[in-house]
């Protein structure tokens, strides 16, 4: 394909990734900005996990049912009405504060809300990108998603920060529910999204049935139902370390200082941002497993053991840059892989059924961190002992210096886990079995 031709055959996808993207930093900001809000009103790690927690476990224990859904329904109306919901659950979170009554326990309840609503766009999103961009084109519409996801990292905690200084959490809420207002009108007016001319199996199977052939498909190709066990004990651990407790780790380091946390995140989004740039102009690896596995023991390498022994703001945030920089990489080739090997009509439930078994063990990481960090870690590391004596040589014995060990021990976990997978043969077979989609399933 000429390369004057790429952006054209992309216009469709680059309406909406940009479009959901504007809602995206929206949403984040409002992240930041409730991390703040619940930190100066309970200053534990748990407070900051469970935050977390509510977000991701609705959307991962209804995935496989969102998937099977989202495989019989309209793509664009899906994605349509979660955005709404989404809008009036911020618009309730709004509300409460402006009356006073905005307390930790409901902002948990409305993150388990938008979190439901999540589970079904997510998969109407996967299926509704792979209508929209050419196979050929794959890894680098992921480049281009990871680039513009790096963008919102950057971008938010300064937005929020910034204008939580001077407009308060109202401000940061308002500016979200505009955001959700451009990404609807921009999918409602300007975005067409092909159907699937495919035999319509799914109709003539029941809710439970069709949710288990999302399970089967993956338990029948055995490569890449190993990568995503693999991963799923990676994200298991990584929630354990820094990419699940920096905001905490940042916050008990500095005593609740905001700037701090901002400036760190934003560095970690400047490293995805380099990265996504790379692998969009990079050619396709000859072998994507090995790119996959690479990256991700760099990254835990670079990210938890350098983040864990840092003491000063300059080389947290080089290291959180760095170890970010590889993970478009990861992300791009792993999702191209997905793409590939799973029939069009089938990946709302077998992108679901992957969500569940990859993404499920995040919430337990999360909050077994939390208990960890406020109960063992933390404690441990402000009673004299031996063994404390020598780690705070290491690590200090200051807030923060317990979440700092995690992150060691994390990163020795997860670095070693991954290289040793690039020996395993049964991972190569991903890089050399031939595709499962057709041109032949799209019709206008």
């Amino acid at each position: 394909m000429k390369k004057s031709n790429i952006f054209k055959d992309l216009k469709s996808f680059l309406v909406l990734l940009t479009s959901q993207s504007v809602s995206t930093l929206g949403t984040v900001m409002t992240g930041f900005a409730l991390i703040i809000f619940a930190y100066e009103q309970d200053p534990t790690a748990t407070t900051i996990t469970m935050l977390t927690v509510t977000s991701l476990l609705p959307s991962i224990l209804l995935s496989f049912i969102a998937g099977t859904l989202s495989d019989r329904l309209n793509k664009k109306l899906v994605m349509l009405i979660c955005d709404s919901v989404a809008a009036m659950a911020t618009l309730l979170m709004l509300v409460l504060f402006l009356s006073g009554r905005l307390k930790i326990p409901y902002i948990y309840i409305i993150n388990f809300l938008l979190s439901v609503m999540n589970a079904f766009k997510a998969p109407a999103s996967y299926v509704a990108t792979t209508l929209l961009v050419p196979k050929e084109q794959y890894v680098r519409a992921s480049g281009l998603s990871e680039f513009y996801s790096s963008v919102v990292t950057i971008l938010a905690p300064v937005f929020a920060g910034t204008i939580l200084t001077f407009g308060g959490l109202a401000a940061v809420l308002i500016l979200d529910l505009i955001s959700f207002l451009f990404a609807f009108s921009s999918l409602f007016f300007f975005i067409k999204i092909p159907n699937i001319n495919a035999e319509d199996t799914t109709n003539k199977e029941s809710l439970i049935e069709s949710c288990k052939e999302g399970f089967r498909f993956l338990a029948n190709q055995k490569a890449l139902f190993r990568i995503i066990l693999f991963f799923a004990f990676i994200n298991f651990i990584a929630k354990m370390g820094g990419y699940g407790m920096l905001p905490a780790f940042i916050l008990a380091r500095t005593s609740g200082e905001q700037l701090t946390l901002s400036i760190v995140q934003s560095a970690v989004g400047l490293g995805t941002l380099i990265g996504s740039v790379l692998v969009t102009l990079a050619k396709p690896a000859k072998s994507r497993t090995r790119v996959i596995f690479l990256t991700c023991g760099i990254s835990f390498l670079i990210g938890d053991i350098g983040q864990g022994l840092s003491h000063s703001l300059p080389l947290l945030a080089v290291f959180g840059l760095l170890s970010n920089l590889p993970l478009p990489f990861l992300s791009a080739n792993l999702t191209a892989i997905m793409r590939t090997k799973v029939p069009t009509e089938m990946q709302g439930r077998v992108f679901s059924a992957r969500d569940t078994l990859q993404y499920g063990t995040m919430p337990i990481g999360l909050a077994l961190a939390g208990i960890l960090a406020d109960r063992l870690f933390e404690p441990f590391m402000t009673k004299i002992s031996l063994l404390q004596q020598l780690l705070a040589h290491v690590f200090g014995s200051t807030g923060g210096s317990g979440i700092a060990v995690m992150f060691v021990i994390v990163g020795i976990i997860g670095s070693v886990s991954s290289f040793l997978c690039l020996a395993n043969p049964v991972y190569r077979q991903l890089d050399h079995e031939p595709s499962n989609l057709s041109p032949s399933l799209y019709i206008d």
